[in-house]
This record gives structure tokens, C-alpha cells and sequence, in this order.
């Protein structure tokens, strides 16, 4: 029989040839390309784990975890497989088959409840379907840790949440836990800064949060931003699975992930940096250079220019004291490199501050060279020769900053009494009026021009700034030039009035655009009344409120080892609930907002 069978084995590559010719629509079709079928959008699912979850008396040595899929998966981020608590060097992980296996490179603790959260971290191999997350405990002891904490972290200055952060849990209650050895208890914040940090002990905790630059799981002051809490936590809530804010939800379903419920806030902010000294420096002009301190309130006992007397030096440092600008009052055509010889409070090696003399070389780049050995009078341009500067005149914020001119140099020759302002009211009767003008304390060349009598509608404003009445270093002297401005007189923009009591202390009430990154309006707040923003187009708006504690007119950050928080910042919220306002048009809104309620 088996001799009989073998006489037909040559036959049969010839005998599928024949049955592909006789049969070719079961087979190939040479005109219609195949088709790959409906596209794959199920993610992975898991089909098995070990240890199993809640398993106990795991090996602290050579220990792995293994999770089995139902398909082809591969890890998409490894940094999103995270372990708590942390361990030194980061978990590994393998793809072996359908599963992943996870290993770590030191011994587990003992006596130990871990938890190993794989959510973001795992995709299927062919459309990259991520899975949507799960959360592993174990312990290396004969019992697991059963309480649970949730949270949130935003930006202490505008209250956005912070994404990736790493909230620690720290038994140890010293200042110098953060900064010396890794959390008891830890885990990420997702998109939304919410966190939920499950199977922890019952007992008291400082808490943190990180935007940990390197993944170690340890405070660098000088390039990470923290948040803490200011007192010890307990934990009371117990943890089981039907607790809904730590089901694993779509991070784009934006109801679902606003309706977890928060126990804790996390402000973060970067503090000041503890070490002083120049961190960058550039000569951005013939006359101009500025230096950047490493740390805010930067204090120099002198300056000066080799070469040059020190009256020749015009500075302006920033309102944050970490960044100082330098002009050379003198005509003389500059050398290429300028040495900047200055006395300064820096920190040395040792970490103490102390006095210390610095020579800052200043030189030119080859680019701005170039700029300044222009060999045609076709190569100069018009603004290559007069004193530049920048006028503003906006309808909608005329009635609070005036008129505004910004200069490029400083000036050395000034006329503002040549200024002539006048109106033309709407039977187009002209005025000539008298003005105001304030320099800007936080910057020398910027300077502010209110008149006397108050802006009115339907009225047309002129300011002129007369031809060469104002020089500056380069010995240049301006063009003329004429503002105009109308107050808006749209019926379809809206007014909101907030109407402030409890103004018990100074604050800083902003309007801000719907993404919190722009401020449009501003207003320093010292008693109850009412702050009125006028001629707003219809759109979405947030009022961000802040308390100037120390009165120098900005929001201060904090300081961790002097337990000092930044700043209080609180946003209205004419629900109750949502940041933004919603500003129809021809609306006219008003609100009463008692601030000692708002910061309590």
C-alpha cells in the first residue's frame, strides 16, 4: 500500500498547477485587489496573569510577572509600566508570545504591597489598539494593605492639571525624605492630574508631587517643580473594585474623568532655585547686552565696563530680579568684545553666598557683526537711523492703560510736554486736552499717556507725538507720529461686573482667554467694589483671582523645606463648578463674589 501511495508523489505539484487553472475566481481575481476585511478597533484583552492578583509571600528574588493576551501586543511606553513603591532602576519588560513579562532588576522588599500599573503602556501589535490598562497587587508578606487615596494635581498659577506627574506617599516625615530615598507609596497622574494610589497602609503620610525631569523618584530643586501637601495624611477610604474613580476610563470621555471624585489638591510649583550665579549671557547689540541669573533676586553691589566710566552704564533688571538688561550710554562706536567687570552675591563651591568679582566677556556674534559693518548707504535701513519705538493705542484697554509708547534704547533726551492730544466729538467739534504720563515701574523704556479728562463713546481721540523731541543712546531722534483711537461702540460686545467683598488683603484679578494662557485684562484689587470689564466679544472666559500676599504685584511661588506655599490662586466660577464663563453677545453680566468665602 505505502509502495502504491509513494508512485503518486510526483504527481501531485502538477495536479495543484491544473486545479488553480481550472478553478482561478476561487483563487486569485487578476483585477480586483483582496480585501484586508473591517478594520481592527477591539484592543487587547487580557486572558491571564501570574501571580495571580492578590496572591502574597511572592519571592523578593528573581521575581517576574507575566500577563497573557488574547493577540499579538507590544509595549508602546515603557515608562507607563509603573511600579509601587518605586525600586532604583525601573521594571523591564519582554514580549514572549501573546504575553508580556515583566522582571526587576533588584530584590522586591519584604514584607511588602505592591502594585504594578501597566495602563498606557500596551498596544496590539497590528493597529495599534491600546489596552486600555490594569493594575496588578502582590505582596511579598502575608497579608495586602487595603486603604486608598485620590487626588489631583494642577499648575499653581493657573490650576490646569499636570499630566505624568508622580504623587509620593512618604512614612518617613522628615524634610530631607524627598530628596535622599524613594516613596513609600507612588503613582502617575493621568491626563486629567487625577490619581489614585490603592492597597496602602494605614498609617500617617507626607505626600508630594513630582514633574520628576529624570524618572528617579527623587526632588533636584533646581530643575523640577513639587507640590505638598501641608499637613500629615491618613488614609480612611478602603479600596475595593467597584470604586468608581479607579475604574480605567477613556481619557477622551471628558464627563466620565470629571466625575471622579478628589480627596486631595496638589498645587505644583518651581521654587527658587537655591544657588546663584550667571547662567547665560549675550550682546545683542553695538550697545546692548543682557545677562540671566540662576536664581530670582540677584543682587549686585557694582558694575562696570572696562574702559568705560560707570555713568555710561544704563540697567534694568526684571520684575523677577533673575534677569538684567545693560545699555552703553556712550555714541563712540563700540569695541567687538566688551568686558563687563561686576560684584555680585554668587554661590561658590561650598554652597555659601558671599560676595564675589566676575569679568563677563561680551562679544558680538559674527551674524550681528555683520549687521553693524553694512558697506551701503542701500544696506541702511530707515529704522537703522531714527529712535525706534513701538506705539499702542487699544480701544478696548484704552480707558485703563492709556496710550502707549515702548522705546527699543533708552532715551536721554525727552519731551513729553510736546505732546498734543485732542478730541472730536460726534457733531465733530475738536478739543485740545492735557495729558498724563507715567513710566512703567518694571520697565524704563515703556511709558504710559492718560488724559486728563475721562475717555468717552462716540468720540474720536488723537495723540500726536511730534518729530525729533526724543533722542535715545544711539543719538538717534524719533519720527512723528498720530494715535488714533475710538472707544468701541459695538452693539453686539457685553460687560461683566464682578462685585468683590471680603477684600480683606490685596489681590491680582485677571481676565484670561479660554485656554488660561493669555492675559487680556488685569486689575490690583485692595478694597470691596465692583472691577468691570468692559467691551467683551462673545466667547469663553476664565477670571483667575490671586492673593499678593507679600504686595509686590505678582503670584510668588513656594518653598518646601520653609513649609511655605505658593501664592493662593482661585478661579470664579459662576456655577459653582465649570472655570469658563460663556460671554453671549449684547450680554451684560454681574456677579457678586465674596473673596473671603473664595480663599477660605
Amino acid at each position: 500500500m505505502r509502495k502504491s501511495l509513494q508512485k503518486f508523489i510526483p504527481l501531485i505539484p502538477a495536479a495543484l498547477v491544473l486545479g488553480a487553472m481550472c478553478f482561478p475566481s476561487g483563487c486569485a481575481n487578476t483585477t480586483t485587489p483582496p480585501s484586508g476585511g473591517d478594520k481592527d478597533t477591539i484592543p487587547p484583552v487580557i486572558t491571564k496573569v501570574s501571580p495571580l492578583p492578590g496572591t502574597v509571600n511572592v519571592p523578593v528574588h528573581n521575581t517576574t510577572i507575566r500577563f497573557s493576551f488574547d493577540e499579538y501586543v507590544k509595549v508602546k511606553d515603557m515608562n507607563s509600566i509603573y511600579l509601587s513603591p518605586p525600586m532604583e532602576k525601573r521594571p523591564k519588560a519582554v514580549i514572549k508570545g501573546k504575553s508580556v513579562v515583566v522582571s526587576f532588576e533588584e530584590d522586591l522588599q519584604p514584607n511588602t504591597t505592591y502594585t504594578l500599573d501597566i495602563s498606557g503602556a500596551i498596544v496590539d501589535n497590528n493597529e495599534g489598539n491600546p489596552f486600555p490598562g490594569y493594575t496588578l497587587v502582590f505582596s511579598t508578606g502575608d497579608r495586602i494593605d487595603s486603604l486608598c487615596v485620590t487626588g489631583i494635581v494642577q499648575d499653581s498659577r493657573n490650576l490646569m492639571p499636570i499630566k505624568g506627574a508622580t504623587v509620593m506617599l512618604y512614612k518617613d516625615h522628615s524634610d530631607s525624605a524627598v530628596f535622599l530615598h524613594r516613596p513609600d507609596a507612588a503613582i502617575r497622574s493621568d491626563d486629567w492630574g487625577f490619581f489614585g494610589i490603592r492597597n496602602i497602609q494605614d498609617t500617617l503620610y507626607r505626600v508630594y508631587a513630582l514633574k520628576d525631569a529624570n524618572n528617579n523618584n527623587l526632588y533636584d530643586p533646581d530643575n523640577e517643580s513639587i507640590a505638598f501637601l501641608d499637613s500629615l495624611f491618613r488614609p480612611s477610604l478602603v479600596y475595593n473594585d467597584s470604586i468608581y474613580e479607579f475604574k480605567k476610563f477613556n481619557m477622551k470621555d471628558t464627563a466620565l474623568c470629571l466625575a471622579r471624585k478628589t480627596e486631595l489638591e496638589l498645587n505644583v510649583f518651581r521654587e527658587k532655585p537655591s544657588r546663584q550665579y550667571i547662567v547665560k549671557k549675550e550682546r545683542v547689540g553695538q550697545r546692548t547686552a543682557y545677562l540671566t541669573f540662576m536664581a530670582p533676586g540677584a543682587v549686585i553691589h557694582d558694575m562696570r565696563i572696562k574702559g568705560l566710566p560707570k555713568e555710561k552704564l544704563i540697567t534694568q533688571f526684571n520684575p523677577q530680579m533673575d534677569s538684567l538688561e545693560i545699555w552703553v550710554n556712550d555714541q563712540r562706536k563700540m569695541p567687538d568684545t566688551l568686558h563687563l567687570v561686576l560684584n555680585y552675591d554668587k554661590t561658590d563651591t561650598s554652597g555659601v553666598m558671599k560676595a564675589t568679582d566676575e569679568t563677563v566677556k561680551l562679544a558680538l556674534d559674527k551674524k550681528l557683526k555683520a549687521e553693524m559693518m553694512k558697506s551701503s548707504y542701500r544696506d541702511i535701513k530707515h529704522e537703522d537711523t531714527i529712535c525706534v519705538y513701538k506705539s499702542t493705542a487699544d480701544a478696548t484697554t484704552i480707558e485703563q492703560y492709556g496710550f502707549q509708547f515702548e522705546f527699543t534704547y533708552p532715551l536721554i533726551e525727552e519731551a513729553w510736554d510736546s505732546l498734543k492730544f485732542r478730541s472730536v466729538n460726534p457733531r465733530r467739534q475738536e478739543n485740545f486736552g492735557k495729558v498724563k504720563v507715567t513710566r512703567d515701574s518694571t520697565n524704563l523704556r515703556h511709558y504710559f499717556v492718560m488724559p486728563e479728562q475721562p475717555f468717552q463713546t462716540g468720540y474720536d481721540y488723537f495723540l500726536t507725538l511730534p518729530h525729533r523731541k526724543f533722542r535715545d543712546i544711539n543719538g538717534f531722534y524719533n519720527d512723528s507720529t498720530v494715535l488714533k483711537v475710538t472707544l468701541p461702540n459695538d452693539e453686539k460686545l457685553s460687560t461683566m461686573t464682578l462685585k468683590l467683598s471680603g477684600v480683606h488683603s490685596k489681590f491680582i484679578v485677571d481676565l484670561l482667554n479660554e485656554k488660561r494662557d493669555k492675559v487680556i485684562r488685569s486689575f490690583i484689587v485692595t478694597h470691596d467694589g465692583p472691577v468691570v470689564f468692559p467691551y467683551m466679544k462673545a466667547g469663553s472666559y476664565c477670571v483667575r483671582m490671586a492673593m499678593d500676599v507679600n504686595d509686590n504685584n505678582m503670584v510668588d511661588t513656594g518653598n518646601l523645606l520653609e513649609h511655605r506655599q505658593p501664592e493662593k490662586v482661585r478661579f470664579f466660577k459662576p456655577d459653582g463648578e465649570k472655570f469658563l464663563i460663556e460671554v453671549l453677545e449684547r450680554a451684560e453680566l454681574d456677579w457678586t463674589v465674596d473673596m473671603e468665602e473664595l480663599f477660605r
